[in-house]
């Protein structure tokens, strides 16, 4: 059964030190930032985090690092103009990276969600995000062997839930959303809005409730003051 939270530590308090946590994301479309800023305030650290990119500005994930609550990332894109607090603590050695091609990291975090064992895929094949991998040859291309990423918990953005968790999704800001949800053992999504079970068509749902433990609703959110968003 999914639990519906108003409070957003509430949400995120299942959250252990050393957990690995697939964070949703293309940038900033479709991060969970107020799931993002409870996890800080929650004070679990040593997580391994599975993203997109690694931050952006000094908000979101890259608030999240520069706590100092991250171990290791494994991402696709972890520099960019924005990204000044990652770059930071990795030339400084105080964080791990990984990186992985986008397709690649897509496609392991479905096979975890699909219970596939590891597959072969061809994309780095000679490069160093390849090296040590098993490879072998499939009609006359080479692969590399790639394995699933499963996470104990996914945090995610949609656009709304109904009473039961099935999610919608707002345009590109669905991106990794699915597939983390299916990935890790706790999925916990904030929404824009709770809509009455019924009112989703279902042939609309992108995430089957089945996968969703926890919603934060962030239209039950007070209301922030001019101070507190400018802080």
């Amino acid at each position: 059964m999914t639990t519906f939270h108003s409070d957003p530590r509430d949400a995120v308090a299942s959250i252990a030190d050393g957990a690995t946590v697939l964070v949703g994301g293309f940038g900033m479309a479709g991060m969970p930032v107020t799931l993002i800023d409870a996890l800080i305030d929650h004070g679990a650290t040593d997580l391994t985090i599975v993203s997109n990119n690694a931050g952006n500005g000094d908000t979101g994930l890259a608030a999240l690092l520069d706590a100092g609550r991250v171990r290791k990332v494994i991402c696709s894109f972890p520099r960019q103009h924005d990204s000044w607090v990652f770059d930071r603590l990795y030339r400084e050695g105080r964080i791990e990276l990984e990186v992985v091609p986008q397709g690649n990291l897509a496609e392991r975090m479905r096979a975890a969600g699909a219970g596939i064992g590891a597959f072969f895929c061809p994309t780095g094949v000679g490069t160093l995000l390849t090296e040590g991998k098993e490879e072998r040859e499939i009609d006359g291309r080479t692969y590399v062997l790639e394995y699933p990423i499963r996470g104990d918990v996914a945090l995610i953005g949609a656009h709304a839930s109904d009473g039961l968790g099935n999610l919608v999704y707002h345009k590109t800001a669905r991106n990794f959303g699915p597939v983390m949800a299916t990935a890790a053992t706790t999925t916990i999504v904030e929404v824009t809005e709770v809509v009455p079970t019924g009112s989703l068509d279902p042939e609309s749902v992108v995430t089957p409730c089945i996968y969703v433990d926890h919603v934060l609703d962030l239209s039950a959110q007070p209301a922030r003051t001019v101070t507190e968003v400018a802080s």
